[in-house]
């Protein structure tokens, strides 16, 4: 809910000499910032950065195998709603944090804010961390998932598996990966009017996409499958040795969270957005309710185009085993005789991750931007800079080259490639909890909210938050196959626990002797 009169929030508008001041401007002000970044961008704007990024023609195309393997249909359906309503939970303690603190730093500025001068600098430090490789790991894993789908299209092109198709290399995808990047550090550097306008292209196209291929692939399908099966069926054949519904239903759940992760991108564009203490709050609601939504039409109606899932999942296939790729394709083949139309569809599919990468940079360079003007990263006066369009430029590049560097593990071992990506949903979410953690305990009493709060809820719906990422963060690390042995062990709690490791050990033998947490540059 939007307060407005309460004589505990912030104010939301502001006048000076009888000219009204963006409420967004004046808040930066008051938290010490100067106004670095050109502030161009509406309420739809900063929407479609976290939908963008959110993406679910990204997410459930990527990880679709995974909730056809763990589950299927009833999974995916029911367990959508499930991972929806906590993201939610989530999203509204986020959006109520960020109305009174509308800053680029985002969680990590929240954290030092609501831990107390005592804890503000360590606090400010392991949310930052977690957050900046958080989402590097998020822009590897979208692009990366990019390149493996183009890959397929391409093997689709020249006549599938089955009939001679090309089928790209390990490095060819690397390749391609490095051009995704170099495209989206190029668009990253143009003037933030345009990107704007790239934005809300893309959330339109991830809407009407998702609303063409739910109704398209179906109805094209000469076989079906019945409601009965989309809305009951439960797939235990996953062949990983794993038999407990309840484990099996757990496994399933990535896909729906992978997927509603990203949205603290309307965070780290609120020095970029007008009347930021309002809109930013808006951007991340509304981003994950429409997704909740629109995805969820999504899942139903590739569907219930799915009526082999063994043959979907079996690498012999022509996509090689990209499920989505295959009902796209064999929807039209079947049909037409050809499996052209199946190929577009995929097209429609990967503009929308190629969008997805683009916002998902602008998100990772606004952050490094202000991590390194609180002078956190090493050389942080090089990533802080902006240029003549107040675009922090180096921040772009060095956010698009750091994400190849994170994709060069996939060459040496599919396992730590995993593994590091893994970081992009626990990682992550992490970071999501802990200013919410220190929201609800240390700064219960002394939190003052801006124009939007969720009142006397506000506790209680951080708890719950604070406790699914709790849950989700055990859930994933457990293994995903029997027996476990060293390629089938989850490297999860390894790559989490190692980057916890590092953050930790890097600020008790130096962080803690110089990083003071967020640095007001009002008067420099």
């Amino acid at each position: 809910m939007v307060k407005g009169s309460e004589e505990m929030a912030l104010p939301s508008h502001t006048q000076n000499g009888g000219f009204i001041v963006d409420t967004g401007h004046a808040r930066l002000r008051e938290l010490g910032y100067k106004q670095e970044l050109k502030r161009d961008l509406s309420v739809l704007s900063n929407f479609a950065f976290s939908f963008s990024i959110i993406s679910v023609l990204t997410g459930i195309t990527t990880l679709y195998n995974n909730g056809l393997l763990f589950g299927g249909p009833v999974v995916m359906v029911y367990g959508w709603f499930v991972a929806g309503v906590f993201t939610m939970c989530v999203g509204l303690s986020m959006a109520e944090i960020c109305s009174s603190y509308p800053t680029s730093g985002g969680l990590y500025y929240w954290s030092a804010k609501l831990a107390g001068p005592s804890w503000a600098p360590f606090a400010s430090w392991l949310t930052g961390w977690f957050n900046i490789v958080g989402q590097w790991a998020v822009t590897t894993s979208v692009d990366f998932s990019l390149a493996q789908l183009i890959q397929v299209i391409i093997l689709l092109s020249t006549g599938g598996k089955n009939g001679g198709g090309y089928e790209a290399s390990k490095y060819v995808v690397i390749c391609f990966h490095g051009g995704l990047l170099l495209l989206h550090a190029i668009l990253n550097s143009l003037p933030i009017s345009l990107l704007s306008f790239f934005g809300q292209f893309a959330a339109a196209w991830n809407v009407v996409g998702v609303f063409v291929l739910m109704i398209l692939v179906p109805l094209v399908a000469k076989e079906r499958a019945s409601a009965k099966f989309v809305f009951t069926h439960f797939n235990t054949d996953n062949g990983q040795g794993i038999h407990s519904r309840v484990y099996i239903f757990v496994l399933g759940l990535l896909m729906s969270q992978y997927t509603l992760t990203g949205y603290d991108a309307s965070a780290h564009m609120t020095e970029e957005t007008k009347s930021a203490d309002k809109n930013g709050p808006k951007g991340i609601i509304s981003a994950i309710g429409i997704s909740i939504v629109v995805g969820w039409g999504y899942i139903l109606g590739i569907t219930f185009a799915v009526t082999n899932i063994p043959y979907l999942l079996s690498t012999d296939n022509d996509a090689g085993g990209y499920a989505i790729a295959e009902i796209f394709y064999l929807a039209f083949k079947s049909r037409y005789g050809t499996g052209v139309g199946g190929i577009v569809c995929l097209g429609i599919v990967a503009v929308a991750i190629f969008f997805c990468g683009m916002s998902s940079v602008t998100s990772n360079s606004r952050m490094a931007y202000a991590f390194s003007r609180d002078g956190a990263m090493p050389f942080s006066a090089l990533w802080h800079k902006v240029n003549k369009q107040e675009v922090p430029v180096n921040a772009v590049w060095a956010s698009a080259f750091i994400s190849f560097c994170m994709a060069l593990t996939s060459l040496g071992s599919v396992v730590a490639f995993d593994a590091m990506v893994s970081i992009a949903t626990i990682g992550l979410y992490i970071a999501y909890a802990l200013p919410i953690f220190f929201r609800v305990t240390l700064a219960r009493k002394s939190f003052i909210p801006g124009p939007f709060t969720l009142g006397r809820y506000s506790i209680l719906v951080g708890w719950v938050a604070v406790a699914w990422v709790v849950i989700i963060s055990v859930l994933f690390s457990l293994p995903v196959a029997y027996p476990v042995t060293e390629n089938t062990l989850n490297y999860t709690p390894a790559a989490v626990g190692g980057l916890l490791l590092l953050t930790v050990s890097s600020w008790i033998l130096s962080a803690r002797h110089w990083f003071k947490g967020p640095i007001t540059n009002i008067n420099t």
